[in-house]
């Protein structure tokens, strides 16, 4: 008990930390991001409160206007620290890897499967979707990269659905921010052991790998994870 309650004690710290990083970072992009979560809160148990006094129970809604508000400052934060941080990583070699390293369990990512002198860089992602290519960089050169790598897959494997898209805030191109849900609404058309094979085959055919940059900081969603097949 007494090493569970140390262990608690240390972690604690640690987490606060964390917090105190993130809004940090989150007022850094977006300096009014303290008053608006404190406004939230204030506003959420205001309203419980003085609905607490119309109905004659201001001690139980206080309480649970208390708890609510907590609740909803947590979440207004924790979408502003997401934007933050996507707007930091948004045109830094790497980000979309970065990102894709936290797309969820079912898919397996490779970063840098191809890349140019210029930086420009196209990543894979491996899912029940088929082959996903996402590219970062010059459209117009990258779209070479993803040309190449398409033919490569097409000689491997010419039944395997391959989806392509640039990342960027152009026409035709998916912003750093819906990367995540634009991969996971692809439809779902493979199997898992149809999975394995897939990584199998690209495995054994081998990726140009680099040392390429990967953007400092929180990344949003989940965190970050060793590359493997999940």
């Amino acid at each position: 008990m007494a090493r569970k309650s140390n262990a608690e004690t240390a972690a604690n710290p640690g987490r606060l930390k964390q917090i105190a990083l993130t809004y940090k970072m989150t007022r850094k992009a977006d300096p009014k991001v303290g008053l608006i979560v404190a406004g939230v809160g204030i506003v959420t148990f205001g309203v419980f409160l003085a609905v607490g006094f119309l109905i004659g129970h201001p001690a139980y809604l206080g309480i649970l206007g208390l708890l609510v508000a907590f609740l909803a400052m947590a979440i207004v934060f924790g979408r502003r620290a997401e934007r933050a941080a996507f707007g930091q990583m948004e045109g830094q070699p790497g980000a979309a890897a970065a990102v894709l390293d936290n797309v969820g369990r079912g898919w397996t990512t490779t970063p840098a499967v191809a890349m140019n002198r210029n930086q420009d860089i196209v990543h894979r992602a491996v899912g029940k979707a088929g082959v996903v290519l996402i590219a970062e960089g010059n459209p117009n050169r990258v779209k070479s990269l993803l040309a190449a790598e398409k033919k490569k897959l097409a000689r491997i494997m010419p039944d395997i659905p391959v989806h392509d898209f640039i990342v960027g805030t152009g026409e035709g191109e998916v912003p750093l921010k819906k990367v995540r849900t634009t991969l996971l609404k692809l439809p779902r058309v493979l199997s898992g052991p149809q999975i394995t094979q897939v990584n199998d085959k690209l495995r054994a055919m081998g990726d140009l790998m680099s040392n390429m940059p990967i953007p400092k900081g929180p990344v949003p969603g989940r965190g970050m994870r060793g590359q493997r097949p999940r």
